[in-house]
C-alpha cells in the first residue's frame, strides 16, 4: 500500500526559480506570503483566483481573476496552491503529478510533492527548519530561535569564506581537502564582531594554508 505523502521521507533542496514561471493558485493572505517568497527569489509569478486581495494584486505579478482551470499547471515550473479548498488542492496536485511539475499545497501535505521549510536568512546565508509539513508552527518557532543568534557577523563570515574558496579555485587548489572547520572553530567570529575583519581574514588564510 502506498504511504500518504505526509509520511514519505523528504529530500531537502534549494531551488533556483529566478526568471522561471511559477503559478500561485489563491488570492488571499496566505497566497500573498507565498508570492512574496517567490518574488524574493526572482520568480515570474502568475496568480490565479476568483478574488485577489488588493495587497496581492499590487505585487509585480500577472493576475488572472478566475477559477483554476484543469491542466494549466503544465505551463509552469513550480506551483503553490493556497486556496484553503481541498477540492482545488486535489485538482492542482493531480494535474501537477501528471505534468511532472512540483507542487505545494498550503496546510495540506497530502497534496504536496514538496513542502516549504521555515527559513532564517542573513544575506546569502539560509538556515531552513522543516517538519515535513507536520507542524509549521514548530518550524517557525525554531526558526525564530535560530534567527536570534544569527547576527550580521555571519554575513561577513560567509563573504570571507566565499572569497577564500574562489581564490583557491582560481589557483587550482582543492577546496574539498582544505581545513575549513579549523578556521570556523578558531576565533574568526569574535574578530569579526570586534570589527577586525583583516585579522579574521589572516586567521582564515593561516588555517587554510596549513591544511
Amino acid at each position: 500500500m502506498t504511504r500518504p505523502q505526509s509520511e514519505r521521507p523528504q529530500y531537502p533542496v534549494n531551488l533556483i526559480v529566478d526568471g522561471r514561471p511559477c503559478l500561485v493558485v489563491g488570492g488571499g493572505a496566505v497566497a500573498c506570503r507565498k508570492v512574496d517568497a517567490l518574488l524574493a527569489c526572482g520568480a515570474a509569478v502568475t496568480v490565479v483566483a476568483p478574488a485577489v486581495d488588493v495587497d496581492l494584486a499590487a505585487r509585480p505579478v500577472a493576475v488572472e481573476r478566475r477559477p483554476y482551470r484543469r491542466g494549466e499547471v503544465a505551463g509552469y515550473r513550480l506551483v503553490v496552491c493556497a486556496t484553503g479548498d481541498p477540492e482545488v488542492a486535489r485538482a492542482v496536485y493531480e494535474d501537477a503529478e501528471t505534468a511532472g511539475v512540483w507542487v505545494n499545497a498550503a496546510d495540506d501535505p497530502d497534496h504536496c510533492s514538496f513542502t516549504l521549510p521555515s527559513v532564517a536568512r542573513r544575506g546569502d546565508l539560509q538556515v531552513a527548519v522543516s517538519t515535513g509539513g507536520k507542524s509549521p508552527a514548530l518550524a517557525a518557532w525554531l526558526r525564530r530561535r535560530i534567527e536570534a543568534h544569527l547576527g550580521a557577523e555571519y554575513e561577513v563570515l560567509l563573504r570571507l569564506l566565499s572569497d577564500a574558496r574562489t581564490t583557491m579555485q582560481r589557483e587550482g587548489r582543492s577546496t574539498e581537502s582544505a581545513n575549513w572547520l579549523s578556521a570556523l572553530d578558531s576565533n574568526m567570529l569574535d574578530l569579526i564582531r570586534a570589527g577586525d575583519i583583516g585579522k579574521a581574514r589572516e586567521r582564515l588564510e593561516a588555517c587554510l594554508s596549513s591544511s
